[in-house]
């Protein structure tokens, strides 16, 4: 008896690793910069947590809100694509089906066999043939508006709350260096599991979002140190 080869594609996580990959990562750079730009101004503890809990709250609706407008908008356009292509279809069904032959032409079957495979394939779904092969529609790239922004915004309070934990728990004096450390760190583990998850090279996703994430904390501690050198 012949052995089911079982394969595992990625490309169905591709929408929500997406979504929450950024919102944690944005999460975690954004919440540490923040914090890290007060704290180096001189801010208490409590003030250093309020304006980290601010910057979550609002961070997460922006993520939210930011994911699900885009994401609707490439909705709206897939299912004009496909209004379009069904109306196609129960207009002009040959001018549809001589489009699908040229398809399988050009990818290397040669006429009787591309015509067969139309036939066949628009017997079974005329429209999910055309969505899948004209347009590169599929259920599993499909937008999911609401799906995007529960990811983003989830995986950005996550993420936010890793430096205002790390926040939280170190003493005042030298604050500053345990949450770039552990944001840092942070950063790293985030990058590893997405490449993981997604099929990418692990040390290039880990390089790739610690340089940046330590980039922008730099900047924002730079200029809260300025600003409470100024003040002071």
């Amino acid at each position: 008896m012949a052995r089911i080869h079982a394969e595992t594609h990625l490309l169905d996580r591709i929408g929500w690793l997406r979504a929450s990959v950024l919102g944690a990562n944005d999460g975690i750079v954004s919440t540490a910069s923040l914090v890290l730009g007060v704290a180096s101004a001189g801010t208490d503890s409590a003030g250093i947590l309020l304006t980290g809990t601010a910057g979550l709250v609002a961070g997460a609706m922006s993520m939210a809100a930011g994911e699900y407008v885009s994401v609707s908008s490439q909705a709206d356009a897939e299912a004009a694509d496909i209004a379009k292509e069904t109306a196609e279809l129960a207009t002009n069904h040959d001018h549809e089906r001589e489009e699908l032959i040229g398809i399988y032409e050009e990818r290397g079957l040669d006429r009787a066999l591309a015509e067969q495979v139309t036939d066949q394939l628009m017997a079974k779904d005329a429209l999910k043939a055309h969505l899948r092969d004209e347009l590169g529609l599929t259920e599993e790239m499909a937008a999911r508006p609401i799906q995007a922004a529960f990811a983003s915004a989830g995986a950005f309070s996550v993420g936010a709350a890793l430096p205002l934990l790390a926040a939280w728990l170190a003493p005042r004096a030298g604050v500053e260096y345990w949450i770039a450390g552990a944001s840092l760190l942070f950063l790293a583990l985030l990058g590893a599991v997405g490449a993981r998850m997604g099929g990418a090279p692990v040390a290039k996703a880990v390089l790739r979002v610690t340089f940046w994430g330590a980039f922008a904390m730099a900047a924002t501690a730079a200029i809260g140190t300025l600003f409470g050198t100024s003040v002071a």
